[in-house]
């Protein structure tokens, strides 16, 4: 007695296209073929493609069953599933944590729960530009930017003229909202040296300091860009 495709595909519980892929990857052995040209399936092909099936239902690609040959009991391999299959578990747990938080809160997905609160308060650019800084800053200068944002004054009233700066702003107010705002950026840099820290940039620091350069001139219109470069000339200078 011997099947046909269709007939063994039906006695796994696959499909002819599945036993096809087998094949193809070199899983399954071709069978001999009747003198009408017919593949001939016996007990042999059934019990290889019912053991395939298990093990990919267990969640190992197909890969590393080829990589098995006919071993039953794949010890190292199923090891190594548990342990992926752990780490995939415990990156589920934080994301739902995460989610919890961010339906708690009512604040937006597109930060990390503990920066998220501070940044609700904060202007469209403000925000946006906080999200590519969690993405471009390094260890050292994100702990300062947690730090900073969770202080009761991480806000500070001279950026309010700022937050309002029109695109039009003449020349006397941009200096104004400069020398207003320079002090505060001061007290920054002095309480949060790392803040600017880019050499444990994910990105690598020529690549961050570049990002963020594009991104302050993006967010933020003409008079604020203005105002920042002033800023920077004053502490410069300054110091």
């Amino acid at each position: 007695m011997t099947w046909s495709t269709r007939e063994l595909a039906e006695l796994a519980g696959t499909s002819v296209r599945t036993v096809r892929h087998y094949h193809d990857v070199g899983l399954l052995e071709q069978p001999e073929r009747g003198s009408n040209g017919y593949k001939r399936y016996g007990v042999a092909h059934l019990l290889r493609v019912l053991r395939i099936k298990r093990l990919s239902d267990l969640g190992i690609p197909l890969s590393r069953i080829a990589e098995m040959g006919e071993d039953g009991y794949p010890r190292e391999s199923l090891h190594t599933l548990d342990a992926e299959l752990a780490a995939t578990i415990e990156r589920l747990q934080r994301i739902r944590m995460e989610l919890a938080l961010i339906l708690r809160q009512g604040t937006h997905s597109d930060l990390p729960p503990d920066l998220a609160p501070t940044a609700a308060e904060f202007t469209e650019a403000d925000r946006a530009y906080t999200v590519i800084l969690n993405r471009v800053l390094g260890p050292t200068a994100l702990g300062s930017l947690r730090e900073m944002l969770s202080t009761s004054d991480a806000a500070d009233l001279a950026m309010t003229d700022f937050d309002n700066l029109p695109a039009d702003a003449d020349e006397q107010t941009r200096e104004k909202v400069a020398e207003q705002v320079a002090p505060y950026a001061r007290k920054l840099h002095t309480t949060y040296p790392d803040l600017n820290t880019v050499h444990d940039s994910p990105v690598g620091p020529e690549r961050a300091a570049q990002a963020l350069a594009l991104a302050l001139k993006d967010l933020y219109n003409e008079a604020q860009f203005d105002v920042l470069l002033r800023v920077n000339r004053l502490l410069t200078t300054t110091d």
